[in-house]
């Protein structure tokens, strides 16, 4: 009885397995794995996010300050001034080591201004304060009273010539020029370089420092474009060459004189 349960069980068994098996045999098997595709990610291949690190990140330094030039730390003994990035113009224009001045210092202390502040590069910059320092000062302070302030008519200015269209280019615009027109003194009265009615010794005292400091120095009756006002500038020729063309008018030759009188006009009565 045993052996014929065990039997029939297993004839169930195998009635119900082969189409299973069958069965089996005809489902499909995935394809391979492209080779081009590479090996399959695992847990190791997966990128994790950075640990956080308990110390901060260091700040980033502060872009480093460019050293002043040897002519800057020379006029920091004679100016108050303000050091400025290069000025790049246009058609040649610019300034490659420029400063803003403000005021020149005496050898007492006192400050003269620059009125308004004067855009220069540097060398120029150094030879105006040395200028007004040691020259426009004592001439100035014949006339009454100590200088307090020169007026800076034009500094840097990318320009032509006399602002003349197509003119080759000024060296105000290079930085290499000044224009200054007036002084004013401690005592508040104010004088015109160019100003006949002001001492005449002192006007050809100015001329010639001038004439000694600058290459071109540029005035009344130079070329009609600076009769209110004097340019100087440290223009580089060839030989040295120096300009210097100011006239420095007596007050009594500006009044001018009566005609003469016609012939056909009757005799003057004694």
């Amino acid at each position: 009885m045993t052996t014929f349960i065990s039997h029939g069980w297993r004839a169930l068994a195998a009635a119900l397995l082969l189409p299973c098996l069958a069965a089996a045999e005809t489902v499909p098997l995935p394809r391979p794995r492209p080779p081009d595709l590479g090996a399959t990610p695992d847990s190791a291949a997966i990128p994790l996010p950075p640990l956080r690190s308990a110390i901060p990140p260091a700040e980033e330094a502060p872009p480093k300050a460019t050293p002043p030039s040897a002519c800057q730390l020379r006029l920091g003994e004679l100016a108050a001034f303000e050091t400025l990035p290069p000025i790049i113009g246009e058609n040649g224009c610019g300034i490659e080591d420029p400063v803003k001045i403000a005021a020149v210092l005496t050898k007492d202390g006192r400050r003269i201004a620059i009125n308004p502040p004067a855009t220069l590069r540097c060398i120029t910059a150094e030879a105006v304060a040395y200028w007004v320092r040691d020259d426009i000062a004592a001439i100035a302070a014949a006339l009454g009273s100590p200088l307090a302030a020169v007026a800076n008519f034009d500094s840097y200015e990318c320009r032509g010539r006399n602002r003349i269209f197509g003119a080759m280019i000024s060296e105000h615009g290079k930085g290499n020029a000044i224009d200054i027109r007036a002084l004013t003194l401690a005592n508040g009265k104010h004088y015109e370089l160019t100003d006949a009615q002001v001492d005449k010794a002192a006007r050809e005292r100015l001329k010639a420092s001038a004439c000694a400091r600058f290459t071109t120095v540029l005035g009344p009756e130079s070329d009609g474009y600076h009769e209110n006002h004097i340019h100087v500038d440290l223009a580089e020729r060839h030989g040295g060459y120096r300009i210097c063309h100011w006239a420095v008018h007596d007050a009594f030759a500006l009044i001018p004189l009566p005609r003469d009188r016609p012939p056909e006009a009757p005799p003057r009565e004694e």
